[in-house]
């Protein structure tokens, strides 16, 4: 079965193929003005609508896709809703209705970990109750996910009780005057610097407060500082380790799945697999970000096609 996935998220307007096994993926982050700390929701909409039809017809090309599926909202919780992902699903409504295919809404959220599921080649997490860490730009929580052969039913039970830890980061990249999302540039930075100044974790179980830490850092910060960056990235590494193993802990559960934007740093990922005590599996690079592969897979499994869990995970 070819699917057709699509994704308007805050940061990135993106489409998939999926033929049951591999996948094709076009994305384009949103323009964030320099200095900025992302788009309004507005702005976002207008960027979307700007650049979904080429991507859809780039992709598409002379295929008719099946099966269409898209998010529809962040998280799948009564009330979520972001005026962004109105834009993706009046594509995909529009595109089911002419093709004559089913359509399958997913929220964002399950999108990251379903793509996490698919790129990290462990179908079997499918099976029973684990650990999922969404960490991106918006969100920090650490759930007890559990797939119901649709959606993820997901329960919180750790986190940020402010904000993100990819709000953390980027905030400390603008003010260091580098373009946002800031995450890749302060990877870069961090990776020259010799000696960092430890930040005080605290942490109250499974749960985190980072506006503490991003408070101390914008003082400190008068420029780019490869130390700073450093810094801030094994500050989000050392409160996540800690807030992990606390549920993992609490919940006696042995494996995470850790997805998002944040958790592509090779900094926070090398802290994460050394001391997390449990089996800790990654999204790929390349799909730990905003992606719509995720929402293509979540949909061909709904319409019964779960042989990727079975042959593992490839790119056309």
């Amino acid at each position: 079965m070819n699917t057709l996935g699509i994704d308007t998220s805050n940061y990135t307007t993106s489409a998939a193929l999926f033929d049951g096994s591999e996948y094709r993926l076009m994305r384009k982050i949103l323009d964030v003005k320099q200095g900025s700390r992302g788009v309004r929701q507005s702005e976002g909409v207008f960027i979307h609508n700007r650049e979904l039809p080429s991507m859809l017809e780039a992709l598409l090309g002379g295929d008719k896709p099946q099966c269409v599926g898209v998010s529809t909202r962040p998280r799948s919780v009564e009330g979520s809703y972001m005026p962004v992902f109105t834009v993706g699903s009046g594509y995909a409504r529009a595109a089911a209705a002419a093709l004559g295919a089913p359509l399958h809404c997913f929220s964002h959220q399950d999108g990251h970990i379903m793509a996490g599921v698919y790129s990290c080649g462990r179908g079997e997490l499918l099976d029973e109750p684990f650990i999922s860490v969404h960490i991106s730009g918006g969100t920090t929580e650490i759930l007890k996910s559990e797939y119901d052969g649709y959606n993820f039913r997901n329960e919180i039970i750790g986190g940020t009780l402010d904000i993100s830890a990819g709000q953390l980061i980027d905030r400390a990249g603008v003010a260091m005057g580098l373009k946002f999302p800031c995450g890749p540039e302060l990877e870069r930075l961090a990776l020259t610097a010799g000696l960092s100044e430890k930040l005080p974790v605290s942490v109250k179980g499974a749960y985190m407060n980072l506006s503490g830490a991003e408070t101390k850092l914008l003082r400190s910060i008068s420029g780019v500082d490869a130390s700073k960056a450093l810094s801030v990235l094994e500050y989000v590494r050392d409160v996540l380790v800690k807030t992990i193993n606390s549920a993992v802990s609490s919940e006696g559960l042995s494996r995470v799945l850790i997805a998002g934007g944040v958790a592509s740093n090779s900094i926070i990922r090398k802290g994460l697999i050394e001391n997390i005590d449990a089996d800790v599996y990654f999204a790929s690079k390349e799909l730990s970000g905003d992606n719509s592969v995720g929402i293509a897979v979540l949909a061909a499994a709904a319409e019964g096609d779960m042989a990727w869990t079975k042959q593992g995970r490839h790119s056309l």
